[in-house]
């Protein structure tokens, strides 16, 4: 498989070269230039995955699967369950860290020391995140003697679980810094980071965020598990996705693609609320990020949707880059569709009376970004969509005091997190300036 860059200015490289580089040199993502089989997904989750990672990057990259999914505590890594409605849920949070992220993040932790190995090599992961993401990419990095990881995290702006997750981790390899902004901030100096050659090729830098298309690859194993869980054969199924980002909903698509019967996937927003009015007017319009209940998801400027619309636009490399230029000069541009898609909004109201509803008729607690995931499938879903996969994207430990103040019950964390708001912090605090980020980068990493 060869990956080619959304913006068509790059050459095209093999999956290692994908891997390590992050962000083409052109600024573009990169996305696979083939097609890929949907492999026989009534095995066990861990087969699936290596023949879906086996084709995207090849058989020695599909032999560490095994190994990434060891830590998870079930068996079936993402396991489903029913609601009383007829909706499912999949649990994505069995891994260490309680999120999703430890899904893609876990595999690609493997897939970078492996390579770099390979390489006698040595890289700095910088990654931005609204919450989850920083402490799982920690996580898979923690103590490799090859990486060295840089999170940018929005002071304030993130659950005291998700920073405490980051900021607690004792690993001389491993910095935090909090940026006075919001996580499109944080985003935005990552991919200027990127953008300076002469700054990315000093410190080797590389990434784990969703722009690594090896976090796409991961995620879509999930939706063939899911599907034949409780659609066998080819019987159609929707999936309703809590996104800010775009990449976790972007897995599905690329799911469907590989023959998967995915009717519809549902886009479910808080009040930063881009995507859905992308999905209902066709425009792009960025406007001030709001903070929420579901912090992972205050976001406007949804990195992962330049790669569905690379595909939209006929895999126009040029028309790609003009569109995304245009959008981050102007904040607003009209974009294609696709009618895969449906959306909907849930202020901070609408998504704890979801955690309240699911609580009382189900018993079950649920964090409030899977939250707005149901409450979007409630809204959106009809008969010819099938039977409906809600993806929980958190534990709802991650988020206590939200949980609490819908249900009542404060969620614990699990036993090897039981100390986890006791352990001392380490965090920097910087503006959102770009120079002195990075001029606190390289002092950290010399």
């Amino acid at each position: 498989m060869r990956y080619v860059s959304t913006r068509g200015q790059a050459p095209p490289v093999g999956f290692a070269d994908a891997l390590v580089g992050g962000l083409a040199p052109d600024g573009g993502l990169y996305v696979p230039d083939g097609a890929v089989r949907r492999p026989e997904a009534a095995q066990p989750y861990v087969a699936v995955a290596e023949a879906v990672v086996e084709q995207y990057a090849g058989p020695s990259e599909a032999a560490l699967v095994g190994p990434a999914y060891a830590s998870f505590d079930h068996p079936d890594v993402c396991p489903v369950v029913e609601l009383s409605d007829g909706l499912w849920v999949q649990e994505l949070w069995h891994g260490p860290t309680l999120a999703f992220k430890d899904v893609a993040l876990q595999l690609v932790g493997l897939l970078f020391d492996d390579e770099l190995r390979r390489r006698d090599d040595r890289v700095t992961i910088v990654v931005a995140t609204s919450g989850d993401t920083g402490s799982a990419a920690i996580d898979a990095c923690v103590g490799r003697e090859r990486l060295d990881i840089v999170v940018l995290h929005p002071a304030g702006r993130v659950s005291d679980v998700q920073r405490r997750m980051m900021t607690t981790v004792d690993a001389s390899n491993v910095h935090n810094v909090a940026i006075e902004g919001t996580f499109d901030d944080c985003q935005d100096l990552v991919k200027a980071m990127f953008a300076d050659a002469a700054f990315r090729d000093e410190i080797h830098m590389s990434a784990m965020n969703s722009i690594n298309w090896a976090r796409v690859m991961a995620q879509v194993v999930y939706y063939l598990t899911g599907a034949a869980a409780v659609a066998p054969g080819d019987g159609p199924v929707s999936f309703s996705v809590p996104t800010g980002n775009f990449g976790n909903v972007l897995a599905g698509w690329y799911a469907q693609q590989m023959g998967v019967p995915i009717q519809r996937l549902f886009v479910g927003s808080n009040a930063n609320d881009i995507l859905t009015r992308w999905v209902a007017t066709g425009s792009l319009v960025a406007e001030q990020v709001v903070p929420t209940l579901s912090p992972a998801m205050d976001i406007q400027v949804s990195s992962n949707h330049e790669r569905l619309l690379f595909e939209l636009l006929g895999r126009d490399g040029a028309a790609t880059a003009e569109l995304m230029t245009r959008f981050r000069l102007q904040g607003s541009v009209e974009v294609p569709r696709d009618p895969t898609f449906g959306a909907a909004r849930l202020d901070d109201d609408d998504t704890l009376q979801v955690i309240a509803d699911v609580w009382k008729e189900d018993g079950y607690l649920i964090d409030p970004h899977t939250a707005v995931g149901i409450g979007a499938a409630r809204r959106l879903r009809r008969p010819e969509d099938g039977t409906v996969i809600c993806l929980s994207t958190a534990h709802p430990a991650k988020f206590p005091d939200a949980v609490e103040q819908a249900t009542g019950v404060r969620p614990e964390l699990p036993e090897r997190l039981a100390d986890l708001l006791d352990r001392e912090e380490r965090s920097d605090l910087l503006g959102n300036d770009l120079a002195a980020v990075q001029a606190h980068i390289r002092a950290l990493v010399s």
